[in-house]
């Protein structure tokens, strides 16, 4: 073999990697084109979110979404900081404005006339607890009637120091079913769940006062004939009107048959949501909606709740505590599904079903505590 023909085979080995060469820095300019692209939309989406008139309820939809995660602090970049103050305010405002209104509804009373045979064939024909499936753009959960309101007592937890699980209250207590019920102090969205927000009524009896001086609270209960109580009111006027059980919660969104939430924008945001509403003829609702699962369902505002309730009959009706609490359990299976990462939260207060509620052991845990004095963050005991 002649020595020319070694240049040759040289030169062709250096066409190879001249190929590679060419197909990396095609590669690399279509990422980069790509990651261009991505960046002009990127910027001309953030400039009509923060600049065009046409995107205000969005901003402020996401704003209202994030204030109700342990991430409200994020809202700020969306509104400002200022405006975050005022919209909070706004809210409390509102909702404290959406519980004067005095609540006139009644509910149909038992007939006493009825003999124990037609009380049966009612009761076959219709029984205690029943649960729907309801959905809505971008959000799935359920509701449950409880067709005699006579039949809920306020759940509690059994140790000092800690907030139960709905589903450990249900078992517990032999309960039937049960849904997450007031709020309660949640520092860093670390709280043990047994320091509860503003009062707790148990069988008639006050076991918890967190007022704090303050003359009055909304609250979310039953009298003794089972008519649901939702609004401001005084704890004389709680006494007064034989008020059984109830916690603190806002915002009452039903009253004497009509909405009080105009639209979708004054919602408060996308959100797992639990709220408890009732019917002419003493029926409870409890629709409890899931959030924060992409695919299944992102969550529902207050409005949706509302217009579910209005569907659904209710005459009166009111939030309650929402978001990771969110929880329906029905025969100890929990029925939805809670958006918490960590499961089923630790809660002070759940409305629990019974077939014989007379028969129900609940103990005040908080009796002799100083509300002040409870530490909300303590690690959980059980």
């Amino acid at each position: 073999m002649s020595t020319s023909s070694y240049p040759q085979r040289n030169g062709a080995r250096k066409k190879k990697p001249v190929k590679k060469k060419r197909k990396k820095v095609s590669f690399l300019r279509r990422l980069t084109r790509v990651f261009m692209f991505c960046l002009f939309m990127l910027t001309i989406g953030m400039g009509w979110l923060y600049f065009a008139p046409s995107a205000n309820n969005f901003r402020y939809l996401i704003a209202d979404t994030l204030i109700t995660t342990q991430h409200r602090y994020m809202a700020k970049y969306i509104i400002g900081e200022d405006e975050l103050k005022n919209r909070v305010a706004e809210y409390n405002q509102r909702f404290d404005n959406m519980g004067d209104e005095l609540d006139t509804h009644t509910i149909a009373a038992p007939n006493p006339e009825a003999d124990a045979d037609s009380d049966a064939e009612a009761a076959a024909v219709k029984p205690l607890v029943e649960i729907e499936k309801v959905t809505g753009t971008g959000y799935s959960g359920y509701i449950m009637i409880v067709n005699d309101p006579t039949k809920v007592r306020l759940g509690i937890p059994d140790k000092v120091g800690s907030g139960e699980k709905v589903s450990s209250m249900v078992k517990r207590t032999g309960a039937i079913a049960g849904v997450n019920g007031g709020g309660f102090a949640d520092p860093e969205w670390k709280g043990n769940g047994f320091k509860p927000i503003g009062l707790v009524i148990s069988q008639g009896k006050l076991f918890y006062n967190g007022l704090g001086g303050k003359d009055s609270t909304q609250i979310v209960g039953l009298d003794k004939h089972g008519k649901m109580i939702a609004g401001n009111y005084t704890l004389g006027e709680l006494s007064k009107l034989g008020v059984q059980e109830a916690v603190s919660f806002q915002p009452r969104i039903i009253v004497n048959g009509k909405g009080l939430i105009k639209n979708a924008a004054e919602g408060w945001g996308i959100a797992p949501r639990t709220a408890m509403g009732q019917r002419a003829d003493g029926a409870l609702l409890f629709v409890v909606i899931d959030g924060r699962q992409p695919g299944y369902s992102i969550g529902a505002n207050l409005y949706d709740v509302q217009q579910i309730m209005l569907k659904h009959g209710a005459v009166i009706a009111a939030n309650l505590d929402g978001g990771s609490s969110t929880v329906l359990v029905k025969d100890n299976e929990i029925v939805n599904k809670p958006s918490s990462q960590y499961g089923e939260r630790y809660l002070p207060t759940a409305f629990l079903v019974f077939e014989h509620p007379e028969e129900a052991q609940i103990m005040n845990i908080w009796e002799g505590l100083d509300p002040s004095q409870i530490d909300a963050a303590k690690k959980r005991t059980q």
